[in-house]
C-alpha cells in the first residue's frame, strides 16, 4: 500500500518535469520498484532537509514554519526560500547516497573508482567511498523536476538545489586506515564519507547569511521576450558561484503576523535566558525574538507530575512515588497597553 502512495506522490514528476519524456521512459525501463524504491528515499531526505531546518533557525525570527517547508506553494523568492530549497536538495541527495553505500539500493554501491591509485604523500584510494555522484544524479531528476517555469524565480530555486548538493560534497571526509608492520601507518589507504548532516546544515546556514540578491535586468525581462529573459538571467548569475545562495525578494517582517504569507510573528514564541551549553546565539535569543520586535520576556511556570523512586518488588509489582517539578519557560508577549509592535521596537532585520 505505501509503495501506491508513493507512486501517487511521483506522478506530478512525470507530467510536470520538462524533460518529463525522459523521466517516463526511465520509469519504464528501470521498473516501478527500482523508481519506487529511490522515491521512498526521497521523501525521507526531503523530511529531513525540513527538520534542519527547524533545528538551524529554532531561535530565529524566521523559524522555518510548515508553510515555508512546501517547495510547490512557495511563491516568494526570499533568502529564507533559497535556504529551504538547498537544505531539501541536500536532504534528498545525502540519503541516496547513504542508502547506496549501505546497499539498499539495487544496482547502486559503493564509489570505487578511484581504488588503487594514488591520493597523495603516502596514502592510496581504497575502501568504500560515499557515492555521491549517484546522489547527486537522482536528487537532479526528482527535485529539479518540480521547477517547471523557465523565469527567474526557477532558474533561482535550481540554483539553490544545486548550492545545496554541492554543500554535501564541500562537507565530505576522508577517513583513513593504516598499513604496515605493527600499523606503522608506513602506508594508508583512504576513503571519503558523508559527515553528519548537521555539519551541511551549519555549512547552509552560514551560507544563509551570506546570500547574495540577484540584480536582474527588468527591462529586459519585462519585455515579455522568453529569448531576453534568459539572457538576462544568464547575465545576472554571471558573477555568482554556484556553491553561493541566492534571492530575489527582500524578506518581510518577521516580528509581525502576516496570514497571507504564512508568518506568524514571535509573540507567543519560547526563547532562552538561562541553561547551561547554551551557545551566545541562543541566549541573546529573548532580545532578538522579544525586545527587537517590540514585546516583553513573560516567564510561564508548569507544575508537571511524573513517577520517580520506583522500586521493583518480587514478584511482579513496581511501586512508584509521584514527584512534580516546575518547568519555566520564558516567551514573548505583548506589552501593557499595546499591540506588540510599538514604538520602543528596535527592528534589526529578518534574523
Amino acid at each position: 500500500m505505501k509503495m501506491v502512495q508513493s507512486l501517487f506522490w511521483l506522478l506530478p514528476f512525470l507530467y510536470m518535469c520538462p524533460g518529463h519524456a525522459w523521466v517516463a521512459s526511465n520509469f519504464l525501463m528501470t521498473g516501478p520498484k527500482a523508481y519506487l524504491t529511490y522515491a521512498r528515499s526521497v521523501q525521507v531526505g526531503t523530511q529531513s532537509g525540513i527538520e534542519e531546518c527547524k533545528q538551524q533557525f529554532a531561535w530565529d525570527r524566521w523559524n522555518c514554519p510548515d508553510s515555508a517547508t512546501q517547495l510547490k506553494g512557495l511563491r516568494r523568492a526570499t533568502r529564507e526560500t533559497s535556504f529551504v530549497h538547498a537544505i531539501s536538495a541536500a536532504g534528498v541527495m545525502y540519503t541516496l547516497t547513504r542508502n547506496c553505500s549501505l546497499g539498499d539500493l539495487d544496482n547502486c554501491g559503493c564509489d570505487v573508482s578511484k581504488n588503487g591509485k594514488i591520493g597523495g604523500r603516502g596514502w592510496l584510494w581504497g575502501g568504500c567511498s560515499d557515492n555521491v555522484d549517484f546522489g547527486e544524479r537522482i536528487s537532479k531528476q526528482y527535485v529539479d523536476a518540480q521547477e517547471t517555469g523557465q523565469d527567474s524565480r526557477a532558474a533561482v530555486n535550481l540554483h539553490n538545489n544545486e548550492a545545496g548538493r554541492l554543500a554535501v560534497k564541500a562537507t565530505m571526509k576522508r577517513i583513513c586506515r593504516c598499513h604496515g608492520m605493527s600499523e606503522s601507518c608506513s602506508v594508508q589507504t583512504c576513503w571519503t564519507q558523508l559527515s553528519d548532516f548537521r555539519e551541511i546544515g551549519s555549512y547552509l546556514k552560514i551560507k544563509h547569511s551570506q546570500a547574495q540578491k540577484l540584480d536582474t535586468d527588468k527591462k529586459r525581462m519585462r519585455a515579455g521576450n522568453s529569448a531576453d529573459n534568459r539572457g538576462a538571467i544568464v547575465d545576472a548569475f554571471g558573477s555568482i558561484a554556484k556553491t553561493e545562495l541566492i534571492y530575489l525578494e527582500d524578506s518581510p517582517d518577521y516580528c509581525r503576523k502576516n496570514t497571507s504569507l504564512g508568518l506568524y510573528g514571535t509573540e507567543g514564541r519560547e526563547c532562552v535566558q538561562h541553561g547551561e551549553g547554551l551557545t551566545q546565539w541562543e541566549r541573546r535569543s529573548c532580545r532578538r525574538l522579544c525586545h527587537e520586535c517590540g514585546l516583553r520576556v513573560e516567564e510561564r511556570r508548569t507544575e508537571v507530575v511524573s513517577s520517580c523512586n520506583c522500586k521493583f518488588h518480587w514478584c511482579c509489582k513496581v511501586n512508584c512515588d509521584d514527584c512534580s517539578q516546575v518547568i519555566v519557560k520564558h516567551v514573548c508577549a505583548r506589552r501593557d497597553g499595546g499591540d506588540g509592535h510599538g514604538i520602543r521596537r528596535r527592528h534589526r532585520g529578518p534574523k
